[in-house]
């Protein structure tokens, strides 16, 4: 079983971050410039909220702002779920498939140390299964 560290290890510790008071259009563009679906929005070293691409297209028609104006805090989600380094990909595959999230910031010690995606940790999952079937068919033929 794959651990969200083990993950992490291969894929790397980066997040991108912004302030409460970031505007959307700065976020957008981290996103857009990092390649990235989710930022966290954090309060000196604390998670307070995160905002993904979903939050762009259901909020800002909404609004009826410009999203130069918009502050990231007015539309971030901020009952942010977190995994822990010790969790398997399947135990978060489950809490994403459960509570429709994509993307959980990842805390050791109550300190953040990466993001997973449902991507990576979908890549993940699919690479062990591959690494068991060769192993297997190495068996059976060895």
């Amino acid at each position: 079983m794959i651990t969200i560290r083990q993950l992490l290890k291969n894929k790397g510790h980066e997040v991108h971050s912004v302030g409460p008071f970031a505007t959307l259009f700065d976020a957008i563009k981290i996103m857009t410039d990092e390649g990235v679906g989710a930022i966290v929005v954090m309060d000196a070293d604390k998670i307070i909220g995160i905002i993904t691409e979903r939050h762009y297209v259901q909020n800002v028609v909404s609004k009826g702002k410009s999203i130069l104006e918009i502050p990231v805090q007015e539309i971030m989600t901020t009952r942010v779920l977190c995994a822990g380094y010790e969790q398997s990909i399947e135990q978060c595959m489950a809490v994403m498939t459960d509570k429709r999230v994509r993307h959980l910031p990842v805390l050791d010690n109550d300190q953040l140390v990466g993001i997973v995606s449902i991507g990576d940790l979908v890549k993940s999952a699919i690479a062990d299964q591959k690494f068991v079937i060769e192993q297997l068919e190495n068996y059976i033929h060895g």
